[in-house]
C-alpha cells in the first residue's frame, strides 16, 4: 500500500470521528450548565426559606435567593419565588409551622439541539426555628 492512499483512509476515519467527538463534548457542556443551574437553584431555595423562616419577610427572602444565584443568566425575577406555608397553605410564616420556598426556572440550552428545561428548586424549614 502506498502513502496517498493511507493518507486518505485517515482523513475518511477522522471525519467519522470528529462530529462523535463534537457531539460528546457539547453534551459534556450543557450537562455542566445544567447542573450547575440546579445546584443555584436548591442553594437559593434554602437559602430564601431560611431568611423567611427567620424574618418572615417575603422581600427579604426574595432578595436572599436572587443573591445567591448570582450565577444564572437570566437572572431571577420575582415572579420566580413562591412561598407557602406547608401547615396553612398561605405565604406567611407562623412560628412552629413548616415554610417552603420554590424557584422555578426555565434554561435555555448552549446548542438548541433540545430544551429549553423548565428546572426547580425547592427548600422547606420550621418557621420561627
Amino acid at each position: 500500500m502506498n502513502r496517498q492512499s493511507e493518507r486518505g483512509a485517515a482523513a475518511v476515519e477522522f471525519a467519522i470521528v470528529v462530529p462523535v467527538l463534537v457531539m460528546l463534548l457539547l453534551g459534556i457542556m450543557e450537562f455542566s450548565r445544567v447542573y450547575n443551574t440546579q445546584a443555584s437553584l436548591s442553594a437559593a431555595a434554602r437559602e430564601g426559606v431560611r431568611v423567611m423562616a427567620i424574618s418572615n419577610d417575603p422581600a427579604a427572602s426574595r432578595t436572599a435567593a436572587k443573591n445567591t444565584a448570582v450565577s444564572l443568566n437570566p437572572v431571577l425575577v420575582d415572579s420566580n419565588i413562591t412561598f407557602k406555608n406547608l401547615d396553612t397553605g398561605t405565604a406567611t410564616c407562623a412560628s412552629g409551622n413548616r415554610m417552603s420556598v420554590t424557584i422555578t426556572y426555565s434554561l435555555s440550552t448552549l446548542t438548541g439541539i433540545a430544551g429549553p428545561f423548565s428546572m426547580t428548586g425547592q427548600g422547606a424549614m420550621l418557621c420561627g426555628g
